[in-house]
């Protein structure tokens, strides 16, 4: 008796399932955009960028000079730095011969190694240098205490 109990609940399942997908199936053919006419599938675009049903009003137009448009990677220009920055020697290990200055001015850390120091250095000594961008970031160069 277990057995066909069993079986009839397996059917039912089936049923259920058969039936769900057949109301799905209609719900997707009442809501399918197929047939309808080119104007209500069409999608604009308004003047901040956004999509629209609506077409955008002409009076909005902004006329773009093609002159204007750049296209690729804009170019950076840089304004002229002092070439001299001063900062403070957060940490420097002699055994391996490499430290960090944290600049002065922008707060932020530069590596910089043994073979840059003018002078002997350690750490909490106020020193001067310059910067050289490296695949890793800034390196200090023409390193001197004050």
């Amino acid at each position: 008796m277990a057995g066909t109990a069993a079986k009839k609940e397996k059917e039912k399942k089936k049923a259920k399932q058969k039936h769900d997908k057949a109301q799905k199936m209609k719900e997707r053919k009442a809501n399918s955009t197929k047939g309808k006419s080119l104007e209500d599938m069409m999608a604009y675009v308004d003047e901040e960028g956004n999509l629209s049903s609506t077409p955008p009003d002409p009076r909005k137009k902004k006329e773009i000079l093609s002159e204007d448009i750049q296209l690729g990677v804009p170019k950076i220009i840089h304004e002229p730095e002092d070439l001299i920055k001063t900062g403070v020697i957060n940490f420097f290990n002699e055994a391996k011969g490499y430290g960090f200055i944290t600049d002065s001015k922008s707060g932020g850390n530069v590596f910089v190694h043994i073979n840059d120091l003018l002078q002997p250095v350690r750490e909490n000594d106020q020193v001067t240098f310059e910067t050289e961008k490296t695949a890793k970031g800034l390196k200090a160069l023409k390193v001197r205490k004050l």
